[in-house]
């Protein structure tokens, strides 16, 4: 379960990255970072940082226009 959700609503690109990657760093590893953005290239943008650095990304399916989803941080 999340500790807490990021709300990226109305925040553009690089910014929700950006914020994902600052907020991230301040929480244990194996700890879930929830988010919700209405970017409509963040789908694509988190899924490929979190190739680059080994954070699971979860997302659900599109809700209204907006992603929702996880982050689970690694070491």
């Amino acid at each position: 379960m999340p500790i807490t959700t990021l709300d990226l609503r109305g925040v553009r690109c690089p910014l929700p990255i950006v914020r994902l990657n600052t907020t991230i760093r301040t929480i244990e590893p194996g700890q879930q970072l929830g988010f919700v953005a209405d970017d409509p290239a963040f789908p694509l943008d988190v899924q490929a940082w979190g190739r680059r650095t080994g954070h699971a990304v979860t997302l659900d399916p599109p809700d209204a226009g907006c992603v929702r989803g996880t982050v689970t941080r690694v070491a």
